[in-house]
């Protein structure tokens, strides 16, 4: 099996190399990650310049740091590389939970894969500012999650959320409460205005949510799917009555008098 690993918080992320460690049981891996930090870059692709990308050694790995983002990476990698089977994304630095997917960087890396044709896992979990990740006690849990979807053989697309000290693996769904997204004022030292987007916390801990999970400390598994539709919707609008066909616009000979008479004002003829 060949396993292409990428993330959004750069190739010299120490969750990248704890992830190939543990992917590395299930078959043969390879390494094609930003070269620099693209977190919150979501499903964004490089079209207004070429990508490049460099050959190096990450640990006991081949790894490849490219100019680009995590789903250029995933593109990149599987032209590469060639008939690659599972593409994982992490383990990043952060959770990745309810709406927050939206603008995730690690988790567009497995999307880009699924649209791909390929199966896509992404990895998450917590981390302190008070001291290093430690992603030791997480491997087994890894490997845990990567025994039970390998099983799994119609998930194109999961995301995955490690907590600090897990009591076990739940599958859950997204939590979809109110964005969490916030922006806040301030100046630069020359007094301009600027602004910083952050997050706040969120309350909607339903359970059965890959953040009730987490909060709780169990690894959530989410089962995702790249058609957006939302069929109670269009179900809904099927059922209501067609709205009755507009008839074409009548054209009046003035209409027409009009219209060859600004034409010739336009060319300066008269």
């Amino acid at each position: 099996m060949r396993i292409l690993i990428s993330n959004d918080d750069g190739i010299y992320s120490p969750g990248i190399l704890a992830l190939a460690k543990v992917a590395a049981r299930f078959g043969e891996v390879r390494i094609v990650a930003p070269d620099v930090e693209q977190s919150s870059m979501s499903h964004a692709i490089t079209s207004s310049r070429p990508l490049r990308y460099k050959r190096i050694r990450l640990g006991d790995f081949d790894a490849y740091r490219v100019n680009g983002t995590p789903a250029d990476c995933v593109a990149l990698g599987t032209y590469q590389w060639g008939n690659v089977d599972l593409v994982l994304s992490g383990i990043n630095l952060g959770p990745n939970l309810g709406n927050a997917c939206w603008h995730s960087g690690t988790l567009a890396a497995a999307k880009q894969a699924a649209l791909l044709g390929v199966r896509g896992i992404a990895f998450s979990t917590s981390v302190s500012e008070n001291k290093e990740p430690d992603f030791v006690p997480l491997e087994p849990y890894v490997s845990k999650v990567l025994d039970l979807l390998l099983e799994e053989k119609t998930m194109c697309l999961v995301n995955v959320n490690l907590p600090e000290k897990p009591r076990g693996i739940r599958w859950t769904r997204l939590a979809v409460g109110q964005y969490d997204g916030k922006v806040l004022p301030g100046k630069d030292p020359m007094g301009r205005p600027i602004f910083w987007f952050t997050v706040k916390p969120l309350d909607d801990e339903a359970e059965g949510t890959d953040r009730w999970a987490f909060i709780n400390h169990w690894v959530s598994v989410t089962p995702l799917r790249l058609d957006l539709t939302d069929e109670k919707d269009l179900a809904r609008a099927l059922a209501l009555h067609h709205a009755p066909a507009m008839s074409p616009t009548k054209v009046t000979k003035a209409t027409v008098r009009a219209r060859k008479k600004t034409q010739k004002r336009r060319l300066g003829v008269e």
